[in-house]
Parts: structure tokens; sequence; C-alpha cells
């Protein structure tokens, strides 16, 4: 049909590319990869079989791994949520737009005239989707977004030519879903107002909803410990307030379910169209507020945090089906990962805080494996996640890899097996890192960069960490200056700060000039 034709000859110029670089990615035009990211949300490395855990049961992603090649030391590029998912699609380190944590009603903070992953496959001639958590912000900055009209730039404005989300986190409002530009099930005549106060978003004949600051009993399904007290939605006390959008209202407790219907459904569209697709699902578990569907309570031995994990290697056993059901399983990359390391208690007595804390086990279950911290935290376990990636014909089923690999340098990765070349002023931090991903390459990337309020430069089995700077935020660990060998000490409890002066005046400099500008890309 003349209308696939551009499609037809962008396939054909990619692999006529992609076999000229000795790379064999496709055995024919029609065969460029669907590619899939499956991220979790505070997942720890810890959490999943594969990687030790035995109280939490997680068959699918286990399968998944048994099927593609897990990384032992493969990272999220920081301990949260916000400056990770940022570096992912732009493959650009997060500090370098001042990029944190985003409160509600936050405006989107990727510019739209970068670069993106979905951008990426955009050129190859891709179909893109979103489906879950965005958190990067919507709407423009100094302009109140106006939810209950055309809500934007988002997802779309970044290359996604759909998207399916909850806008910003399930512990913030609003609390309601986003489909492209528009609220789902939004009743005009009950408008939607966000905001930082109570009073700023209370209007005539709009819903009100309890604040948690004055009526703790309203928060019913169980109680704040720290910071999520405003608007009550659903029992459960959020972050920021909310008016009206009662008839939008999300349910937590099917939010799983209703993001994997998304995503299947958008599975089962394209697997009858020509062109290939990418789809980002980003899962809400296990953040919090931790609320699993009825039928999966119970089904750890950790209570409402291990309950969630099972429901998300629920979600991802549905995908991996959708794709099986489909034909779709031999030429699609599935990339499952997570945003950064664990957190326990973070906002809700949810059941997990009175058996643990950061530097204790849950029960006997310790979600950061042997690596010493997780969210919020510079050490590894705040970056060191679960990464799988499965590719049949392409990576050995049942590998396993000690391979540096990071998700800044999938946008490269992904560009090269789909035979889109970058501009050099594009994703200036991520590197190609295709012969690790297929497990040619057991070294993967020699120097890597981690954030979190601080940050840290791994080199080999060197990482040096610098100290917390009085400038960021009360609520942000202090960390001093550390060095610390990997190989002897994977779980940084021995600071060899004075007994290794030129490695720390060589990786500080290294470090300051990466923080100056120095792009990733042309660093070993």
């Amino acid at each position: 049909m003349p209308s696939h034709r551009p499609n037809l000859i962008r396939r054909v110029v990619a692999l006529v590319t992609s076999l000229s670089l000795g790379l064999a990615v496709a055995s024919s035009a029609s065969d460029l990869p669907n590619v899939v990211i499956i991220y979790g949300d505070d997942v720890g490395y810890g959490d999943v079989g594969v990687n030790g855990s035995t109280m939490i049961p997680t068959p699918n992603i286990d399968r998944l791994a048994a099927q593609g090649i897990n990384f032992t030391d493969g990272h999220c590029t920081a301990s949260t949520c916000t400056p990770s998912r940022f570096s992912l699609l732009t493959g650009i380190h997060a500090f370098r737009y001042a990029a944190r944590v985003l409160p509600p009603d936050a405006p989107l903070i990727i510019p739209t005239d970068i670069l993106t992953l979905p951008k990426l496959f955009k050129r190859a001639g891709y179909d893109t989707a979103v489906v879950g958590k965005w958190h990067l912000g919507i709407g423009q900055t100094d302009v109140k977004t106006n939810w209950n009209g055309v809500v934007k730039p988002g997802p779309l404005e970044l290359g996604f030519d759909y998207s399916f989300l909850l806008p910003s986190t399930n512990d913030r409002v609003p609390s309601v879903y986003l489909r492209n530009h528009h609220v789902v099930n939004l009743n005009p005549n009950d408008p939607l107002f966000v905001g930082t106060t109570a009073a700023s978003v209370n209007r005539p004949g709009s819903t009100a909803y309890p604040d948690g600051l004055v009526n703790r009993a309203a928060m019913t399904y169980y109680q704040s410990s720290h910071g999520h007290n405003n608007s009550v939605i659903n029992g459960i006390g959020r972050m920021g307030y909310m008016a009206g959008g009662n008839s939008a209202l999300w349910d937590d407790e099917t939010m799983s379910d209703r993001f994997v219907e998304e995503a299947k459904t958008y599975i089962a569209a394209k697997a009858q169209k020509e062109e290939p697709f990418f789809l980002y699902f980003s899962s809400q578990d296990i953040h919090v507020p931790r609320a699993p569907h009825p039928r999966f309570k119970g089904k750890s031995e950790l209570g409402y945090r291990g309950d969630a994990m099972v429901q998300f290697d629920w979600a991802t056993g549905e995908i991996m089906t959708a794709l099986e059901a489909h034909g779709l399983t031999e030429n699609t990359i599935v990339i499952f990962s997570s945003d950064n390391g664990p957190v326990y208690d973070d906002g809700y007595e949810d059941g997990t805080t009175v058996h643990c804390s950061l530097e204790e086990s849950d029960r006997g279950h310790d979600a950061s494996g042997i690596y010493r911290g997780g969210k919020y935290q510079i050490y590894e376990g705040g970056t060191r996640v679960p990464f799988i990636v499965r590719w049949p014909g392409k990576i050995k089923p049942g590998s396993t890899s000690a391979a540096t690999v990071n998700q800044v340098d999938l946008l490269a990765t992904l560009a090269d097996i789909i035979a889109v070349k970058l501009a050099d002023d594009e994703a200036i931090d991520s590197r190609n890192a295709l012969h690790a991903i297929l497990g040619h390459d057991q070294t993967g990337v020699h120097t890597m960069l981690e954030e979190s309020f601080d940050l840290a430069l791994r080199q080999g089995d060197w990482k040096y960490v610098e100290e917390s700077q009085a400038t960021w935020p009360a609520e942000a660990p202090l960390v001093e200056e550390a060095l610390f060998n990997l190989r002897s000490d994977p779980s940084e409890q021995s600071n060899l700060i004075k007994k290794h002066p030129s490695k720390v005046a060589e990786l500080k400099s290294l470090l300051a000039e990466i923080q100056n500008g120095k792009g990733m890309r042309g660093i070993k």
C-alpha cells in the first residue's frame, strides 16, 4: 500500500545500516524489533527471586530472566524516581536540568525540543505508547494547569502517540487518570482543581475531600506516618490538595488491573499493524500507598509491600502472555527494571515500618540484597536494581552478567539496534552498551555516574562519593566524602578516603568535569 511505503523505505535503510555495522539486528526489513520496557517503582535488587528473594514469589519475572539475561550490576541513574525517569527517556543525567522529585501539579520538566526515547523510535517508523505512572510533570511553567480542558504539554509532546497515565504518582494528587490530553471520566459539572492548600482548590460546586491535617479519622485505609496527610482520597491521605473530579477518581486497588488492560489493548491493536511499536509500561507498584488488589493480599509473607510486589510480578506475566498470544515474543525486546532502590516506610503505616528500617531487613527479607542503602541514598542499594533483558535469538536464555549497565545508556543502545544515528548534542550521557546487553561483553561501562541528592562516580572497582552540599534539601540524608572499593567491599562499609588520596583526586576531578558539562558519551 502506498501509505506504508515511507515506513518500508525507512526500515530497509535501517536494516542495511545495521548490517554494515556488523550487528545482526534483523533478518528482514519487517523484523525491526518491538520494544517493551516494564518499569517498576521502588523495586529493590533483592525483591525478585532471580536475585535471591525467597519471601516474595516472582515466578513471571524469574521466567523472564530464564528466557534472557539478568544483570547483577544493573543500575537506574538515580535513587529517586523523577531523575531516573528523566534520564531513561532522554539519555541525559537529570542533574543537568536540576530535575528532582516533583510536587503535585508540577509542569513538564523535559524540554519538548530535545530528543527523547519515543522520538528516537518515531524516527525509525515506530508507534509509541506510555501506560502507567508519569511523574515528570504536565503543563507549562508559570501557567496554571487547567485539568478541565486540554492538559498539555506532556507525553504526546515528547513523542508518544498514546498515553494513559496517573499524572504524578499514586501518593500525590490529582487522583485521576489522564488519557492523552484529557482527564478520564471527568464530569464538567464537578470541575477539578489542584493546588498546595485546601483553600486554593475548594470551589462552590466541586466535590470537597477531607483534609488529613485536621481530620486524621478520614484516613481509613491506613494512616499517614508522615507527609501524606493533605487531601484524603479513597481513605488514603495524599500529598497536595484537590477538589472536584469525583467521577474521575481512580480506585487504588484496581490500578494495576487498569494499567495491564490498557497495555494489553495496545499490544493487541499493534499486532494488527505493519509498523513496530515501543511500549513504556511504567507501573505504580510497589510505590506507596501500597494497595494491592484483594486477590493478592496475603500472597507474600511481607504484608502490603510484599503483596504489591506479587501484583507487579502478575502484571509482568500478563504483558508477557499478551505478547505470546499475538505471536510477538520472538521479535520483541523486553527490558525489565526499576526507577530506584527500595524503601520500607515511605509515608504510610502499612505494616512494614514496624518491622524494619532502611538498615534492617523486613522480617528476614532484605530488599537491597547485600547492598547498602536504598531509595534516597547514594549507596549501591539506591541505584542497583533488577535489570533483565529478553531478546529471543539474540540473547542466550538464562544468561547472567556482571557487566555494569545503566538505564541512561538504553537510548544510545536502542538507537544502534534500530539504526538511528544520534547527533553530537543528543543524549549526551548515553553510551552504546549493545555488546553488554547481548551478553558478549562482561565488563560494560567502565565509568558511571550515580545520583541521589549527592553524586557519586564509579570507575572500575572504585566508587567516589561527594560530600553533601549545604544548599540541598533539609530532608536529604547527609553524606560524608567517601571512597569505596566495590570488589573487596560491595556493601560499602570501609571508607578508604584517607588511604588512596591520588585516586580520590583523580575521581573528584573527573566528577567536576562531568558536572561542568562534559557528557558521559565521551568517557570510556
